[in-house]
C-alpha cells in the first residue's frame, strides 16, 4: 500500500514560513476542534495545566553502565512505577555527555533556520517519510499540526543513508551519528531495567527486539511561534507506536504534555535530563504491565521550540508479541503477533489518533483498562 502513496494530499506548507510571515490568524487548516485545545497562560487564574507541581517521576541513572545494570533497587522500584503509572521518567546521570546533548539540539536548531531552498532539497514524501516534513498522515483534508520536523533512520545499517542526512550545517551528520550512537547504548541500559523489573532475564525484551539488529531512528521536531497557541497544538495527542522513545526537550521552552488521571501535565525538563517514555511495541511485549500513555505538544507564541525524539525500535519484520513468561490463565495474552511494519503502517496512514492502534488490537476477551 505504501508504495501508491507518492505524493502528499494537498500542496506541503511549511509551518515555519507561516510564523515567520508574521500572520495575526493561524489558517483554519491548524485550528483544532475545542475538545483538543489547549489550555495557555491561565495562571492568574490559578488553574494554568501542569503548573501545579505535579510532574514526571525524575530518576537518576548513576551507576547503569553497558555492563551492568548497577542501580539501588530503589531506583529499580521508581523506575517500575513510573513504567506502569505514568509511562513516562526523566533519567539524569545517564551517561550521555551535556555537551553532546547541547550540540546536537543547537545543530539541528541551525538547520532550521538555513534557507528555505537548502531544507527543500531534503523534502520528504509519504513513500520513505525521511527527510524534511510538515505533516504525518495522508488524509486529505486534515487538521494539521503546527509544526516542522525532520525525520531519519540510524539503525539497522540498510537503512541509514547520510545522502538524506543534512549536509549544512557542516558538523551536521558527524554530530548525528555521535548523537545515534550513544542513545543506542542508552537505550539498550534502559531495556536491561526493564526487562529485570519485569522479573525477566536482563535480555529478554532486547531479544524479542531481535537482539542486535534493532531499528533506531530520529525525528527532529520544530515547533515555531504561533500567534493563537490556544487553537492549536504542535503534536496531535498520540502514544508512541514504537518501543522506546529518548527525548531531548528544549532546554528553554516547556511544550511536552502527558496525560495522567484525564488531564494534561505539561512537563517540565530537568537540565540535561532525557524524557524516556514507553512505546506501544514494549506495552505489547509486556502485556500491559507497562502502559504507553498519550501525550501531545502545545506551541508557544513568543518562543520557538526544538526537541529531538530518537525511537529504539524492534526489527521491523519480526512479530512482536507478549514474551511467554508474562502471560498466564488469569492474564492471557492480550495482543496478537504483529511486525513492526505492519503497525507503523497505520500510523503513516492515519496521523496521531490517541492511543486508537494499541487498543484496537486488544483480543476482544480482554477486559483490562
Amino acid at each position: 500500500m505504501m508504495n501508491n502513496l507518492q505524493e502528499w494530499p494537498e500542496p506541503i506548507i511549511r509551518v515555519q514560513s507561516l510564523s515567520e510571515s508574521g500572520l495575526s490568524m493561524i489558517p483554519d487548516r491548524y485550528v483544532k476542534p475545542l475538545s483538543d485545545r489547549p489550555i495557555i497562560n491561565r495562571s492568574e487564574s490559578g488553574n494554568n495545566e501542569g503548573d501545579d507541581g505535579v510532574n514526571i517521576p525524575l530518576i537518576d541513572l548513576t551507576g547503569l553502565t553497558d555492563d551492568e545494570t548497577g542501580l539501588p533497587p530503589t531506583t529499580m522500584d521508581r523506575i517500575s512505577s513510573a513504567c506502569r503509572e505514568w509511562g513516562f521518567f526523566q533519567v539524569v546521570n545517564h551517561g550521555v555527555s551535556p555537551s553532546l546533548m547541547d550540540r546536537a539540539r543547537e545543530t539541528w536548531r541551525s538547520f532550521f533556520h538555513l534557507p528555505m531552498e537548502i531544507k527543500q532539497s531534503y523534502a520528504n514524501s509519504p513513500k520513505t517519510y525521511e527527510g524534511y516534513g510538515s505533516r504525518l498522515g495522508i488524509e486529505k483534508g486534515a487538521i494539521l499540526d503546527w509544526s516542522d520536523y525532520y525525520f531519519l533512520h540510524y539503525l539497522p545499517l540498510s537503512l541509514k543513508d547520510y545522502n538524506k542526512w543534512p549536509a549544512s550545517p557542516d558538523s551536521c551528520r558527524e554530530v548525528i551519528d555521535e548523537y545515534g550512537k550513544e542513545l543506542v547504548k542508552l537505550g539498550g541500559r534502559i531495556m536491561k531495567v526493564l526487562s529485570v523489573n519485569l522479573g525477566l532475564k536482563e535480555d529478554r525484551l532486547q531479544n524479542a527486539f531481535g537482539g542486535d539488529n534493532l531499528g533506531a531512528c530520529l525525528r527532529i521536531n520544530f515547533y515555531p511561534k504561533c500567534p493563537q497557541p490556544d487553537l492549536t497544538l504542535g503534536l496531535s495527542s498520540h502514544s508512541d507506536p514504537g518501543g522506546l522513545t529518548i527525548l531531548l526537550p528544549d532546554h528553554q521552552v516547556p511544550g511536552l504534555q502527558v496525560r495522567r488521571d484525564g488531564r494534561w501535565i505539561t512537563v517540565k525538563p530537568a537540565p540535561h535530563a532525557f524524557i524516556v517514555n514507553i512505546g506501544d511495541q514494549v506495552q505489547v511485549l509486556s502485556n500491559a504491565n507497562y502502559k504507553s500513555v498519550e501525550h501531545r505538544v502545545i506551541v508557544n507564541s513568543g518562543m520557538e521550540r526544538v526537541s529531538l525524539a530518537f525511537f529504539y525500535n524492534p526489527k521491523s519484520d519480526i512479530p512482536i508479541k507478549p514474551v511467554e513468561e508474562l502471560v498466564s490463565e488469569e492474564k492471557p495474552a492480550l495482543y496478537p503477533p504483529m511486525t513492526f511494519d505492519e503497525y507503523r503502517l497505520f500510523i503513516r496512514l492515519n496521523g496521531p489518533k490517541g492511543k486508537s492502534q494499541v487498543e484496537s488490537l486488544k483480543s476482544p476477551r480482554c477486559t483490562c483498562d
